[in-house]
């Protein structure tokens, strides 16, 4: 299994192998002098996994306490972020030692959030156990918790000391997580690699269903592009804006149904689709090429959108987006199979149609 290096401001690894919870402790200690830090999950993924990396991390001597949040993007919060604070302070917590962030995405961007703040800057680890966290959202250094009026509006850039993926502990996942995972992991084909896409054309069903050696090549594959991505552009001033594709219409249908209705990758799969349909109608992107974008998503599956949520609530929440430029809405848009661009305006009523079509399913694109 491979071992990726992320060049950035602060440069660390990206380990991927099968048992490497188990390993934590040590890998820990190689970091570290002082054997001080906080482990932060939630609690399904602490059932699952958590005295595991404990047993690992006192083995080696480590003192660990334990924060545990509520499963799901509600715990993203400053509520849940001062709660951590305390127990960061309880925990005797200085700069020198880190915080541990075993679980998904949310667990990542929360505990890496309270570890980028607490006494001005710690150092964090990433575990992640999801699809999603593994190809995405452990590397890169984002971080951050919702504001009722959009995610992700506050945070900050802090690149993590080691990133540790287990390919086993996705062997635990619902269908339903896993669906949320291939979503970044479509996106960095579409804007990547054409035959990163053609790969996943056949091979979507293993990585749907568990095939392990399908899902460890899609993480190595989506990490390796990220890094690249990274070290070019740790703070999104340029290129790494294309990791964005999807995400735009995506949080905002997240922040519209209340962060209860979508999975982030759910929200994300549908953003595509209309990003893609609004490449096409722009005369960005050819119909066939949107046509094989749009039925991988729809194979994936799109989760329907609620009753109620309409173009114009959308667009309202879209108007909150962290990449907008003043009044005016960027998008990512594909611009081929592989190439996307990342500074296409959207035409207002290009973008109200897409939105309309968004309500209707799979079925109403190209």
């Amino acid at each position: 299994m491979p071992v990726i290096d992320v060049h950035t401001g602060q440069s660390y690894q990206v380990m991927i192998r099968e048992g490497i919870l188990d390993e934590l402790g040590p890998l820990a200690s190689s970091l570290f002098d002082i054997r001080r830090a906080l482990l932060v999950s939630d609690t399904r993924v602490y059932r699952l996994f958590g005295e595991r990396c404990l047993r690992s991390l006192r083995e080696s001597g480590w003192q660990a306490a334990v924060s545990l949040v509520r499963p799901g993007e509600r715990s993203k919060s400053l509520a849940t972020a001062g709660r951590l604070y305390s127990e960061a302070l309880a925990a005797g917590l200085d700069r020198q030692c880190p915080v541990i962030a075993l679980g998904g995405g949310v667990v990542g961007d929360l505990a890496g959030f309270v570890a980028a703040t607490y006494l001005r800057g710690i150092p964090f680890i990433q575990v992640p156990t999801t699809l999603l966290a593994q190809v995405d959202s452990s590397v890169g250094g984002k971080t951050g918790v919702n504001h009722p009026r959009g995610k992700n509006l506050i945070g900050a850039f802090h690149q993590p000391s080691l990133v540790l993926s287990d390919p086993a502990s996705l062997g635990t996942l619902p269908r339903r997580q896993l669906r949320s995972g291939a979503a970044e992991v479509i996106k960095t084909a579409i804007i990547s690699d054409e035959a990163f896409f053609a790969w996943l054309e056949k091979n979507l069903p293993g990585l749907l269903h568990g095939d392990t050696a399908v899902q460890a090549e899609a993480v190595a594959r989506s990490v390796r592009f990220k890094a690249e991505v990274v070290q070019g552009d740790e703070r999104e001033s340029g290129s790494r804006r294309l990791l964005n594709f999807g995400h735009t219409i995506g949080h905002a249908l997240e922040a519209a149904t209340g962060y209860r209705h979508f999975l982030h990758g759910e929200a994300v799969l549908i953003g595509m689709a209309a990003a893609t349909e609004l490449s096409r109608l722009q005369g960005r992107l050819d119909r066939d090429s949107a046509r094989r974008i749009q039925a991988l998503l729809c194979r994936v599956g799109l989760r329907p959108i609620p009753a109620g949520i309409t173009p114009e609530i959308l667009l309202e929440k879209m108007r909150y987006d962290k990449k907008r430029r003043g009044a005016e809405l960027f998008f990512v848009l594909p611009t081929a199979i592989g190439l996307a661009d990342h500074a296409a305006p959207a035409d207002p009523g290009l973008l109200l149609q897409v939105l309309g079509l968004l309500l209707k399913g799979c079925g109403s694109f190209s």
